[in-house]
């Protein structure tokens, strides 16, 4: 009898260690911070939308992060955004002379500076900047609008301005790299300014650097901005993919 009491004990304990696993199993994927990836657009469609989503939902398994992609604009709302705590906004442009083409309107925008306010996270990729030129908020949470870019995509030579924020952690201080590089209309210059291309490098003429990422606390929520990832070709980058990896787990606090 005692032998039967104590193997029924040990096949108790077991059972409680097997059934302990799999509710903290249970729990840590409902801890998972849920992203969405917002790929909407009405102005220039990027073709590097659907090659960056795929490399977006591959560093989202390392990281532990569940991806959901949206291409529908109702997805700004209290139930749509319900759960999320970080929204990429992946070359999402409008038409900057039509007003109508953009799509964040009424109880839509409501909902975004909703997330926001709650301590939400915005990553914005390259033309993020060119979109809802209408929305002056907007505008302010990205950091500025698209103004122009050089001619086609040239090799540019990007300088890590400050090494020591977690975004730039791991990155190399100065690099090369080819894409469409961003000039900008209402740029703020109180934005805290991570990287830069050197403008002789990509034929322009001006004697300073332009920005090319940068990051801020706004109103509640953090904004990461980068100006690359034009290219289909930009999301094989180790440097990109490692920036983007960075500023996500820096908007979503982790």
């Amino acid at each position: 009898m005692r032998v039967l009491l104590r193997l029924l004990a040990i096949l108790f304990g077991a059972l409680t260690l097997v059934g302990g696993g799999a509710g903290a199993s249970a729990a840590g994927a409902k801890e998972a911070p849920r992203v969405l990836i917002f790929t909407y657009s009405t102005g220039y469609r990027h073709a590097s939308i659907e090659p960056g989503v795929a490399a977006l939902q591959a560093m989202g398994k390392k990281m532990g992060v569940t991806m959901v992609t949206s291409a529908d604009p109702d997805v700004f709302s209290t139930e749509g955004l319900k759960g999320v705590q970080a929204i990429i906004l992946i070359s999402n442009t409008s038409k900057k002379t039509d007003p109508t083409s953009e799509w964040l309107t009424g109880s839509k925008r409501d909902a975004l500076q909703a997330f926001v306010h709650r301590g939400g996270g915005i990553v914005g990729i390259h033309a993020a900047a060119d979109s809802h030129y209408n929305w002056p908020w907007y505008g302010r949470m990205i950091g500025g609008y698209f103004q122009r870019h050089p001619k086609g995509t040239p090799e540019g030579t990007v300088t890590v301005v400050d090494s020591k924020h977690p975004v730039t952690k791991g990155l190399a201080p100065v690099s090369r790299h080819v894409d469409e590089w961003y000039y900008y209309d209402d740029y703020d210059p109180r934005l805290h300014l991570l990287a830069t291309v050197d403008p002789g490098s990509i034929g322009e003429a001006d004697v300073n650097p332009n920005p090319v990422a940068w990051v801020h606390e706004f109103e509640g929520g953090r904004v990461f901005y980068t100006a690359m990832g034009h290219g289909a070709e930009a999301y094989q980058d180790p440097w990109f993919l490692r920036e983007l990896q960075n500023g996500l787990n820096w908007v979503l606090r982790r």
